[in-house]
């Protein structure tokens, strides 16, 4: 059950910087799913990303970093409320949150790359692995931190073992 006198200064930062990871996850679907509907459309085929769309995607994955990572370090993951069928559907959806990227990386890099007939060069290929390795991660993250709230939501519902 939901305990306003619960919701302090640090849990209120929890959940505004949870929100900017989910805005930030939900941003970079948007902007790169156009983008992975086209590599799967036209596999092998050099495919010709916008400056406003490489800045949108560095973006925001800055932004999830950046919020993650402020999380990580000095704000506690803190439970709202508590409820293990809540707490498992937020676990469901931290394992679902990674599909996306894991279809992209496969897509990419077990499809896209061996079809091409011409590769990039090193400097253009190292700068677009890297920031699709960044992304990956960024969504992986998320995935984790999805992963400790469900956790946390559940924990406290839990029959003792005494």
């Amino acid at each position: 059950m939901f305990r306003p006198e619960a919701v302090t200064k640090t849990n209120a930062v929890y959940i505004g910087l949870l929100i900017v990871q989910t805005a930030a996850a939900t941003f970079l679907f948007w902007v790169v799913f156009p983008l992975f509907r086209q590599l799967i459309a036209r596999l092998g085929e050099p495919q010709e990303v916008s400056v406003s769309v490489e800045v949108q995607i560095i973006v925001g994955t800055l932004v999830l970093h950046c919020a993650y990572w402020v999380r990580y370090r000095w704000i506690a993951v803190t439970a709202p409320f508590h409820s293990a069928f809540i707490g498992h559907v937020v676990q469901f959806a931290s394992r679902t949150s990674f599909f996306f990227g894991g279809a992209l990386f496969s897509a990419l890099f077990f499809r896209h790359l061996p079809e091409l007939e011409a590769f990039p060069t090193i400097a253009e290929a190292l700068t677009r692995g890297l920031v699709v390795i960044w992304v990956l991660f960024a969504l992986f993250c998320y995935s984790l931190e999805l992963d400790r709230l469900g956790k946390a939501i559940e924990e406290a519902s839990k029959p003792s073992a005494e």
